[in-house]
Parts: C-alpha cells; sequence; structure tokens
C-alpha cells in the first residue's frame, strides 16, 4: 500500500533564531490535498555524562515552552555545518565544565515527527575530564549529579520527564 505524500507546494512563513516554519500543500495517497505544518530544526544533540562511579550529570534547566524546571542531560543545537560528535563535545564543556576522552553515539531520535524534522544525537560521555565552564551568557542552568542506581526511580515518579533524557538512559542501561 502506498502511504507516501507527495509535496506539491511548500511556502516559509517564519525564519526564527532556532526554528522555521513551512507550510507544505501535499498530495495524499488516496489523491487528496492537504497541508502539513513543519517545524524545521538544524538538529542537535544530548549527552549522557557518567563517570568511573557511575555518576551521571544532568542539568536543571527552566523551560519557558512548559513553565518548568526540567532534569535533563546536557544538550545543545546543532550550528550550520557543526559535526554532532564536535557540538556534543562543546555542549558537554559548555553546560557542565567537562570534556570526554571517550564519546559515543548510542541513538538518534527523531524529538515529534509529526510537525517537527528535529533530529537529537545521543552520545554517552565516559572518562570526563574536568575543563573550564565556558556557559552561553543567555543559559542559566545548574548542575545536579545522580548515581545511575537512582535515575529509573526519579522516571518511575516523574522527577524526570524530558524525554531525550530517558531514551538516553534507556539506551545505555536497559537496551
Amino acid at each position: 500500500m502506498n502511504i507516501i505524500e507527495k509535496t506539491v507546494k511548500s511556502k516559509n512563513l517564519y525564519n526564527g533564531k532556532i526554528v522555521k516554519l513551512d507550510i507544505e500543500t501535499v498530495l495524499l495517497p488516496n489523491g487528496n490535498i492537504t497541508e502539513r505544518e513543519i517545524i524545521r530544526h538544524p538538529g542537535a544533540v544530548a549527552i549522557l555524562p557518567i563517570d568511573s562511579n557511575e555518576n551521571i550529570y544532568f542539568i536543571k534547566q527552566f523551560r519557558k515552552a512548559i513553565n518548568d524546571i526540567l532534569i535533563e542531560i546536557p544538550a545543545g543545537k546543532l550550528e550550520i555545518g557543526e559535526e554532532p560528535y564536535k557540538c556534543a563535545l562543546r555542549e558537554l564543556q559548555e553546560e557542565i565544565g567537562y570534556t570526554s576522552n571517550k564519546l559515543t553515539l548510542i541513538n538518534t531520535i527523531y524529538t515529534s515527527p509529526g510537525f517537527a524534522d528535529e533530529i537529537i544525537y545521543i552520545y554517552k560521555a565516559e572518562e570526563l575530564v574536568k575543563s573550564q565552564l565556558k556557559k552561553d551568557e543567555d543559559e542559566f542552568i545548574d548542575i545536579c549529579i545522580f548515581h545511575k542506581s537512582q535515575v529509573f526511580d526519579m522516571i518511575k515518579n516523574g522527577e524526570i520527564k524530558d524525554a531525550k533524557t530517558i531514551v538516553a538512559l534507556l539506551t545505555a542501561f536497559k537496551l
């Protein structure tokens, strides 16, 4: 069965600092025409930093879109042309003040494929090395550390709600 939608026309409605909004007119497999609102995002990385004692480094950050503070793993947007691996090392340093001698890609996810093309490359960072903390001027975060043995209870009781963080933890320790 054909399930592919064919783009007939695309119109850009908004170009922001982080995202773009396009309206695509598509031809459905049944011959009908409809529109899809699509958020274009350059992609991002997320990093699960874990030290030799199985402590995991998280950040607490206020997220305006949900008006709440989340416990998350360090993450950040890819710059145009930036390799995910290099972005992961940069974000690790900017958010928690560490670098890694062993950075491994463990998963790749689409965050909301129903309306956005954002992809997140998830890395596991081991052999952590303390470095200089280089925070972004517009980012206000707290670093928090939890042992690996605590994090799945934190997911179950709703303390950790961030999807990329949950996927990273499941990929690294449960799959």
